[in-house]
C-alpha cells in the first residue's frame, strides 16, 4: 500500500437492515450501526456505533462540552448483546436487558468518535444469556459491565 491509500475500513457482516430484524429498536433509539464480527462458537461479538453531533441526546447533555450518556453506551453494549444471545438462542425469541452489573466508565465518547462494541459470552441457556461487554474509541476502554438478558417471545415487545 502506498502512502496516498488509506487501508479498507472494516468488512460488516450486517448493517442495520440485518440487525433490525434481530432487534426492535428503531431510530433514535436503534444505537448500533453495523456488525463487524460474529464468532457463535466462541460466544463473540463486535459491532460498531458512528457517534455523531447530531445525535439528540447532546442538545441537553453538556451541551457545551458534549458527551455521550453512559447510559446510552450501556444500550449500545446489549444491543450488541442482545444479537449474540438471539443468535445463540432460539431465534423465535427476542434477547431483551435483564441486568447490568459491575459497570465501569473510563473515558468519555465524544460526538466524532467511532465506539467499538463487543461482546464475550459468559453464559448462554434457553432462556438467556449473559456477556461481559466492553466498548472501545480509539483502542482506549470506555465502559465495561457484565449485562444479562431473558429471552422473551416476540410477542410480548
Amino acid at each position: 500500500m502506498s502512502s496516498n491509500e488509506l487501508p479498507d475500513p472494516p468488512k460488516k457482516i450486517m448493517d442495520t437492515k440485518d440487525i433490525i430484524k434481530i432487534i426492535p429498536h428503531r431510530y433514535p433509539f436503534l444505537l448500533v450501526d453495523k456488525i463487524l464480527e460474529i464468532d457463535l462458537e466462541r460466544g463473540y461479538i463486535l459491532g460498531q456505533k458512528n457517534v455523531t453531533i447530531n445525535e439528540q441526546f447532546f442538545q441537553g447533555h453538556f451541551p457545551n462540552a458534549p458527551l455521550m450518556p453512559g447510559v446510552l453506551i450501556l444500550e449500545a453494549l446489549a444491543q450488541t448483546g442482545g444479537v449474540l444471545v438471539h443468535l445463540k438462542g432460539d431465534s423465535s425469541k427476542i434477547a431483551v436487558l435483564l441486568n447490568v452489573n459491575n459497570a465501569k466508565f473510563r473515558n468519555p465518547v465524544r460526538p466524532g468518535d467511532i465506539l467499538t462494541l463487543r461482546g464475550e459470552g459468559i453464559h448462554f441457556s434457553s432462556k438467556g444469556g449473559r456477556i461481559k461487554a466492553e466498548a472501545f474509541v480509539d483502542g482506549k476502554i470506555a465502559v465495561q459491565a457484565e449485562i444479562g438478558f431473558a429471552l422473551i417471545d416476540k410477542s410480548q415487545v
